[in-house]
């Protein structure tokens, strides 16, 4: 966990001493300024290290699920949680894969007190990447992420939605849309494992 808030902090300090210059512009001299690089939040890699920090504390979270109006609930083993999160792992989000597809908003939100980074798609994308959008919010006190939401593709229609509350629970939602007018949650899985 030490080491995702190093690099968190490296990450929002690199990109703080930096201006976003999102195309080739001219500076005051007229001469083309070179644009600068895109450094993706490690989205994928720090969701797997809060998977490896829950299964160090040998902590077994807990998962209710809600659909057709009935709430269930359900100890989950690490490696089932493992599985649940496993549609979020891939494709893999960070730099080296994603800057000709997204491309990186980062504002300071006061109504949330955040640091806010959107990630939103620059082209269409391709049918093979499920992922559409995603957000990092992090707390410009601490240098902690505060939550992670993402939006993933599925066939016919679907989506699932994930919020993830570091060292607090997660939140799966998948919704529904039929394309003639009639939309909704399917299906809602929050997991906790602080307690």
């Amino acid at each position: 966990m030490k080491l995702f808030q190093v690099i968190l902090v490296a990450f929002v300090c690199c990109l703080s001493c930096n201006e976003n210059n999102a195309d080739n512009t001219a500076n005051n001299s007229g001469e083309p300024v070179e644009q600068e690089k895109q450094s993706f939040f490690p989205v994928t890699d720090f969701i797997k290290g809060q998977l490896q920090d829950i299964r160090k504390d040998g902590i077994n979270p807990l998962k209710f699920t809600t659909a057709n109006g009935k709430t269930d609930s359900a100890w989950l083993k690490i490696e089932d949680f493992e599985k649940e999160i496993g549609p979020f792992l891939s494709p893999v989000i960070d730099s080296t894969n994603l800057t000709s597809l997204f491309t990186e908003k980062r504002f300071l939100d006061q109504t949330i007190n955040a640091f806010t980074f959107t990630y939103d798609p620059v082209k269409q994308i391709p049918d093979s990447f499920a992922f559409q959008r995603w957000d990092v919010y992090v707390d410009p006190q601490k240098n902690t992420v505060n939550r992670i939401f993402l939006i993933k593709k599925l066939a016919a229609g679907k989506k699932q939605l994930l919020t993830w509350v570091p060292g607090v629970n997660c939140k799966i939602v998948t919704v529904y849309d039929d394309g003639k007018g009639k939309s909704g949650i399917e299906k809602d899985v929050t997991i906790k494992w602080d307690f």
